[in-house]
């Protein structure tokens, strides 16, 4: 499967995974535009790519953590010309929850959750109204591993939510030709980590992507018409099972009476 061409709007993108996706859909033919803070970074990479692929190539500094930033890329999304979405930019809190500045968990959460679901929201409407169009959320593994929560409590929780709004965007989009994509990386050698006090190198090298093969890997996923795409993992029969054992509960997680164990009585109807 390919993806419409057209322009790419990609956050988070001056560095790491943003900056990869920006790097290959260029090469792939797309007109970018891309956000981040860091002006500087975004301008160094855009007059790269403009030379290296001959693309056109926007230049939106947003901080999405506040509403005015996050108004002008909503604005921007809403143009006809948008045909991908990367939805990318994010943040980690690592560490126990109870030692993690709250602060930094409501930014986190401001970030990872709140400006994600309302970008994702309106490109999902511009996709909806052209009945084309690609939306790429950037997950994590760590919103299926909540038993082990290596990095933190509130960080998996936030790529939880992103997971979760994916299948449900999907749903609603697949029958409109909109294809919606959650990418679950591992540990992905990126800036995040040292942004959230954890030096990368001192993990496990057999447990830790480099950026290149993981977006090389995401897009061969999107290409194979994935939907959900755990970059790791060699067999997607697991997946595929992880969710036939979740559909299997359905029909128990509704009832009008409690489960016997909880021994409560049974109540006339």
């Amino acid at each position: 499967m390919t993806i419409a061409k057209g322009t790419a709007l990609i956050t988070g993108a001056s560095t790491g995974i943003g900056a990869v996706y920006a790097d290959r859909l260029a090469k792939r033919g797309h007109d970018l535009v891309l956000v981040a803070r860091d002006e500087t970074r975004l301008e160094q990479l855009a007059a790269r790519l403009r030379k290296d692929a001959g693309v056109t190539v926007e230049v939106l500094r947003a901080d999405l953590g506040t509403t005015a930033d996050r108004a002008k890329v909503e604005e921007r999304l809403k143009r006809d010309d948008i045909a991908v979405f990367v939805n990318n930019a994010g943040m980690a809190v690592t560490g126990p929850t109870v030692d993690a500045d709250i602060e930094k968990l409501d930014a986190m959460i401001e970030l990872n959750v709140m400006a994600a679901a309302r970008l994702a929201r309106v490109a999902a409407e511009t996709f909806a109204r052209k009945r084309a169009g690609t939306l790429i959320n950037l997950a994590s593994i760590a919103g299926i591993t909540n038993d082990r929560p290596a990095v933190g409590v509130y960080y998996n929780a936030t790529k939880a939510f992103l997971l979760s709004l994916s299948e449900g965007i999907e749903t609603e989009l697949a029958p409109l030709g909109v294809r919606v994509q959650a990418v679950l990386p591992g540990v992905t050698r990126t800036e995040i980590w040292e942004r959230g006090g954890v030096d990368i190198n001192q993990l496990p090298a057999e447990i830790t992507m480099e950026v290149d093969d993981m977006v090389d890997a995401a897009l061969a996923g999107l290409d194979a018409g994935e939907s959900i795409s755990i970059v790791s993992l060699p067999d997607n029969a697991d997946w595929d099972a992880f969710k036939a054992a979740r559909t299997a509960m359905y029909p128990n997680l509704s009832r009008r009476t409690p489960a016997p164990r909880y021994r409560v009585p049974a109540r006339a109807a």
